[in-house]
């Protein structure tokens, strides 16, 4: 049983890999079993529904991947702002650090199959929800009012998604960074959570 699990997990992780790098479309069946050193046997025991099967288990591995790292981020700071701030800084070392091809694999697939019925759209937007929830329970516990919680963890995780996506192309930080200074603007005017250290601008970037 142990190497049975353990070769589910290669599989997984690997096919979470790809949809990173060349999204859904782009990545075969064969190639997952070649990255995962699976055979195509292996693949099909866990995964009867073949590759639409495998691209759920891996978007949902690189949405729990995701909210270990927002939820860590958030958690790390008192200030909502800062929180959010720390998020966008992760993200935009981890993208630089992999040579611009660790994308959001949540994204990449959730857009070339968009306007589909099917389990990985499903799969997408539960991970989106999450992280929209995790967010949106940070600045509860800061004392934001429900309703404005909620639109801001949305705008939250839309230009987060959005910045990634544009740092990834432009191979530059710089998109998240920006996007995480101004989110953070906009969750302190709203005058609620933890008093910040700093005033905008009073740091570089990489502080």
């Amino acid at each position: 049983m142990q190497t049975e699990t353990s070769t589910r997990d290669r599989i997984v992780v690997a096919a979470a890999r790809l949809l990173q790098r060349q999204g859904y479309v782009g990545t075969g069946i064969k190639q997952i079993a070649t990255e995962s050193q699976a055979t195509l046997g292996s693949i099909y025991h866990f995964f009867p529904g073949g590759k639409e099967a495998v691209a759920v288990a891996a978007i949902r591995y690189s949405d729990q991947e995701f909210a270990a790292l927002l939820r860590e981020a958030l958690d790390g700071e008192d200030d909502p702002a800062e929180a959010v701030l720390s998020c966008t800084r992760q993200l935009a070392a981890g993208l630089r650090e992999s040579g611009w091809i660790d994308g959001c694999p949540v994204t990449a697939a959730a857009l070339e199959t968009l306007g589909a019925d099917s389990e990985i759209q499903q799969a997408c937007a539960d991970a989106l929800n999450g992280w929209e929830g995790l967010v949106r329970d940070k600045l509860l516990r800061c004392g934001f009012p429900a309703g404005e919680a909620r639109e801001l963890a949305t705008t939250v995780i839309s230009a987060v998604e959005g910045a990634e996506v544009t740092a990834q192309v432009n191979r530059s930080e710089e998109p998240l960074l920006a996007a995480g200074r101004q989110l953070a603007r906009l969750v302190r005017s709203y005058g609620i959570g933890a008093p910040r250290a700093a005033v905008d601008g009073a740091r570089p970037p990489h502080a």
